[in-house]
């Protein structure tokens, strides 16, 4: 796109224009030349507007000219056809409907008759309609008049008229246009003409004509390709022909058809003639009075435009030194044609040492040129994205510069690309500031996440008390037994196993603990969750007088996560629901673990229900908070480890009365695993 040129306003206010000595004369005279070309621009108007009018009167006596030939000789043929089909239907009433003739032969007709008779698709259907008594009966096309007839009830009735009409006025008379089968007017036209017997009707010669056909058969060439004519039927009545309003109408004069014909002249027939000697005298009209203007505007230009440069110059000139972001251009093979002070200021060199370099830069990082490289050729070949491209300089004295840069094209005056102009922003400080935040949110995520350590620790270490528990259990037990050699070596294995599965059970609570305070990841896999959830639920349920029932798919559940806190998470819930569900008061004291699946918002849904006393309404804001406990002699972190838990697994827990059971209802949301 071709740059705009600011008008020399723009630097009104830096430029001096001095008065020269003869401005008194210059303005004088560009009044007389101003009264001058008002006075030429009058006359050329006037004589513009005689002209309009001497072709407008014309274009108006030709076109009704036009219009009477075209209504006399569209007269004289359908009488002509009126004729024909008079002595044809004398022959019919003489000689019967054998004596029907087939219509639109040409010149291979033998029997005289007028153009519309011999022309071809004119006349589309004919029948003679006897009178009744007659005992030859009527013959010809009746299928075609009984069908215009019951296509609709207009057609009907100006049928009817039409026979009425020829029957009584002893003429020929027409219908139409008919309406077709789909309820749209036509061009059909039927024509009737009666055949007497002295004062005896003997019957009516009908024929359907195609208006269009007998157009294009009755108007001459040279008529059309000067104008075109079509059919109307819902138009005013041609009172007046106005050459100013476009087309114009003249009537068919057909006794019972309502038809006007509409000429649209094809384009002006007036002779160029005129027209061209008036703009050969206006051409060297004008031009006199545009080298005369030209002379004085060109001296006045000249002193404009040296005002103008020395403004922009300056303008510029300061624009450049007060901007603080670098500007650098270069051609479309990378050579650097231009830099402003800032850009030098931001490197470190002057802009007699930029200007004329090509790639590798000498501001370029030397162990990012690599890099840098395949980065400019994209930039010569496309630009940078709207939202720039970051990159690090070098300064001269050594230090890196990050920077942001933005491309544009540099367009000349004709709208061809020259090359690319920069803006370079130095993003140095802000680099700086995002890194310091990104030190200080690790800090404050090591923080979190020792406080984390804690709670986890805190509930881990709780958990350890069975497996250690039983552990001291199992051992006092063989012990006893080996004193009083009252158990077997097979006996014995079972005993040991499971010593050793709680050992692994315990040893793998301090691993994961110590993973977690040393800042390791979570170990995700991928996990059927109905598995683990069953594993739980039956670890939770020993030693427990109330029955867990669980309920829910029994195939498989995937998803991603540490099977272990997927444990814990499980065994908290049910230990908590274990604790409430003897309070509920009467009723059977239940516990009811529920896995389902949300295929439609992709997540597991697990439900650990109780028929206790529910979360008071006051507790459900802080229920989840560390260190916050309704239970008595509680420590207030299983729930809260229970939340950490379900949002380390990218989910969520929330907490709700069960309509079932009628106690708490909490739901952890955990995202499916697709497999992918």
């Amino acid at each position: 796109m071709p740059t705009t040129t600011h008008p020399a306003e723009d630097f009104t206010l830096l430029s001096a224009a001095s008065r020269a000595p003869g401005e008194r004369s210059g303005r004088q005279a560009a009044f007389w030349m101003l009264g001058l070309a008002l006075l030429t621009v009058l006359t050329v108007f006037a004589l513009a507007w005689y002209l309009h009018r001497v072709e407008v009167q014309d274009e108006e006596r030709r076109r009704s000219a036009d219009a009477q030939w075209l209504g006399q000789s569209v007269q004289f043929h359908f009488r002509r056809l009126e004729d024909d089909l008079a002595q044809r239907a004398r022959q019919l009433a003489i000689d019967g409907p054998q004596a029907l003739q087939t219509p639109g032969q040409g010149e291979a007709d033998t029997h005289p008759a007028g153009l519309l008779w011999r022309s071809l698709g004119v006349v589309q259907a004919q029948a003679w309609l006897a009178q009744p008594g007659d005992a030859r009966g009527s013959a010809g096309d009746l299928q075609a008049w009984r069908a215009d007839m019951a296509s609709s009830a207009d057609n009907r009735q100006q049928l009817q008229l039409l026979q009425d009409t020829a029957a009584h006025l002893r003429r020929a008379s027409y219908a139409g246009p008919l309406h077709g089968s789909d309820g749209h007017q036509g061009d059909r036209v039927w024509l009737a003409v009666p055949s007497f017997d002295g004062m005896r009707l003997v019957g009516l010669y009908v024929v359907a004509l195609s208006m269009q056909e007998a157009l294009a058969a009755l108007l001459p060439p040279w008529f059309t390709d000067q104008q075109q004519v079509r059919i109307v039927t819902d138009a005013l009545p041609p009172d007046t022909i106005d050459a100013a309003d476009g087309p114009y109408q003249t009537a068919m004069n057909l006794p019972g058809a309502d038809v006007l014909l509409e000429v649209l002249p094809r384009g002006p027939r007036t002779s160029p003639t005129p027209r061209l000697f008036f703009a050969v005298a206006l051409v060297f009209l004008l031009g006199l009075l545009v080298s005369l203007l030209a002379l004085r505007r060109d001296f006045l230009k000249r002193q404009r435009v040296q005002q103008r440069l020395r403004a922009e110059v300056a303008l510029r000139s300061a624009m450049e030194r007060s901007v603080s972001t670098g500007m650098r251009a270069w051609d479309m093979q990378g050579t650097i044609l231009y830099v402003n002070q800032a850009f030098c200021t931001m490197v470190g060199y002057s802009a007699q040492q930029l200007r004329g370099k090509r790639a590798p830069m000498p501001y370029w990082p030397h162990d990012q040129v690599d890099e840098l490289a395949p980065l400019h050729s994209s930039v010569l070949r496309a630009g940078t994205q709207p939202q720039g491209l970051e990159a690090q300089y070098r300064h001269r004295d050594g230090h890196l510069v990050d920077v942001l840069i933005h491309e544009a094209p540099l367009l000349a005056a004709d709208g061809r690309q020259l090359g690319w102009m920069s803006s370079v922003l130095d993003i140095s400080e802000r680099k700086r500031a995002e890194q310091l935040a990104a030190e200080q949110q690790e800090k404050l995520e090591a923080s979190e996440r020792l406080v984390a350590v804690g709670e986890v620790a805190s509930t881990l270490a709780h958990e350890l008390n069975q497996p250690l528990g039983a552990l001291i259990s199992f051992a006092n037990g063989l012990l006893n037994r080996l004193h009083a050699s009252t158990i077997t070596l097979a006996d014995m294995e079972p005993v040991v196993q499971r010593m050793a599965q709680l050992a692994e059970r315990a040893g793998g609570v301090t691993q994961r603990v110590n993973a977690f305070a040393r800042r390791r990841e979570m170990h995700l896999v991928r996990l059927d969750l109905t598995a683990l959830v069953q594993r739980a639920v039956a670890m939770a349920q020993e030693g427990q007088a109330t029955p867990i029932g669980l309920q829910g798919s029994e195939n498989a559940v995937w998803v991603r996560g540490d099977a272990l806190l997927l444990e814990h998470l499980v065994h908290n819930l049910c230990s908590n629901a274990l604790d409430w569900a003897g309070e509920g008061g009467a009723g059977a004291t239940q516990v009811q673990v529920r896995l389902q699946v949300d295929p439609g918002a992709g997540e597991a849904r697990l439900c650990v229900a109780d028929s206790g006393p529910g979360v008071p309404e006051a507790a459900l804001a802080r229920l989840f908070d560390a260190f916050f406990s309704t239970k008595r002699g509680g420590m207030g972190m299983g729930l809260a480890i229970c939340r950490s838990i379900a949002e380390a697994h990218h989910g969520r827990i929330q907490v709700e009365r069960d309509a079932l059971l009628g106690g708490a209802l909490f739901t952890a949301l955990l995202p499916l695993d697709n497999g992918a």
